[in-house]
């Protein structure tokens, strides 16, 4: 993939994956990713974590996150709902269990596109927005690495930022962020 030189012996593993290969390569340009594949996606993601400048070992975990977040959409099936076992994310999930073991890493990688979903489909202040929120509050274990990821995925064109903009004031008002 352009844009991916493995820093470590897991991104080398990563890299050499099949799986990993068919997924970074599937995917044309639409309007939440006009880069075209994922793999152009995730190139754009490890450019922005280069000038993030982070430390380790927080760059390693955004780099496996970004790799292998969007790497399994072509293995959802169309007929079925997007949802549970057949949502791309926890496909995602499935395939990154094979190389950790982090709950951190697997619950960012699951949970990635829920803050978009809550963001879009509750109204403000709702019951149901709090419940949503308490409910990802619950199954996140590392807060601050999640909101890094969602930045992250957030930051490329064709996203939007009032969901993470969003995200971020909801859980300073509740004191889950700092």
């Amino acid at each position: 993939m352009p844009g991916l030189e493995p820093e470590d012996e897991l991104e080398q593993r990563l890299a050499h994956d099949p799986a990993l290969q068919r997924g970074l390569a599937w995917g044309k340009p639409r309007s939440a990713h006009p880069e075209g594949n994922v793999g152009a996606h995730v190139a754009d993601l490890l450019e922005t974590i280069d000038s993030w400048d982070q430390p380790q070992p927080r760059r390693r975990e955004l780099r496996f996150i970004a790799i292998v977040h969007d790497a399994m959409k072509h293995r959802v099936r169309s007929w079925l709902p997007k949802a549970g076992e057949n949502h791309h994310a926890m496909r995602a999930r499935r395939f990154a269990e094979r190389y950790t073991a982090d709950e951190r890493l697997l619950a960012t990688i699951e949970l990635h596109d829920r803050p978009y979903t809550v963001w879009r489909r509750t109204r403000r202040g709702s019951r149901r927005e709090r419940r949503a929120l308490d409910m990802l509050a619950a199954r996140v274990p590392d807060l601050s690495l999640f909101i890094r990821f969602v930045e992250l995925d957030g930051s490329t064109e064709g996203k939007r930022p009032e969901p993470i903009a969003w995200l971020r004031e909801e859980l300073r008002r509740r004191g889950e962020l700092a």
